[in-house]
């Protein structure tokens, strides 16, 4: 394998590694307010949220691009007082993958969430634990298949993501080239073996990432029936 195939990969997995732990990170909270949460209005919330499944990623990507850009407000701000630039560089093709992605790992908690008895919540609250407690150490190890999930598909479809990175990150080698615009340029280039090459890679990655849920959720059904 040459320099530029591991480099390619080596963005492609830091990248997905990085959604995936921001994602957890916010996801929780999020879920646990999208659950339990008597705020009428959440439902705009979670439809704002859900649209990356819905939306084509070039029209996500295409927005993001004019925001990050420094000819509008924000990009234009981010420009010329933090001398920060997003479009076309790995913060931007970061942050575009964190939103996408963001339905993926909210959603997964918050079936678990949505599974568990009321009264074990209840329960804990009764008991006189704090909020933080009840879900640190109450509700979270109660929900590890769908903690699992959430962290398995959010990184699975990361390292996958085409269309919105390629509308903020371009396709800069060493910098915002992922396996996946990989794949594309060596398709048009008719490098069919190099493309094969990235392609044989995300697929096994995929299928190990879907093996490893499906495995945990199976034994822990089966446990549970204990």
């Amino acid at each position: 394998m040459d320099a530029a195939f591991l480099q390619t990969f080596w963005i492609s997995i830091k990248l997905a590694s990085l959604t995936t732990l921001i994602l957890f990170c916010i996801g929780i909270p999020l879920a646990y307010f999208l659950t339990y949460s008597t705020f009428r209005a959440k439902v705009v919330l979670q439809a704002l949220m859900s649209m990356p499944l819905v939306l084509p990623p070039s029209v996500l990507g295409f927005y993001l691009l004019l925001a990050f850009s420094p000819n509008y407000f924000f990009g234009g701000f981010l420009s010329n007082y933090l001398n920060i630039r997003l479009a076309f560089s790995f913060a931007g093709i970061l942050i575009g993958s964190v939103i996408f992605n963001l339905p993926f790992m909210v959603n997964s908690i918050q079936t678990g969430f949505s599974n568990l008895p009321a009264s074990l919540r209840d329960a804990s609250y009764t008991l006189g634990k704090s909020r933080i407690t009840t879900i640190s150490k109450v509700l979270l190890p109660n929900i590890k298949p769908a903690l699992l999930t959430g962290i398995c598909l959010t990184f699975a479809h990361s390292i996958g993501e085409f269309g919105v990175i390629l509308m903020i990150g371009g396709n800069i080698p060493g910098k915002t080239r992922v396996a996946s615009l990989a794949v594309y340029d060596e398709v048009q280039a008719l490098n069919f073996g190099m493309a094969n090459k990235y392609a044989i890679f995300l697929f096994l990655f995929s299928f190990i990432i879907l093996l490893i849920i499906y495995s945990v959720n199976r034994e822990y059904q089966k446990w549970q029936r204990f």
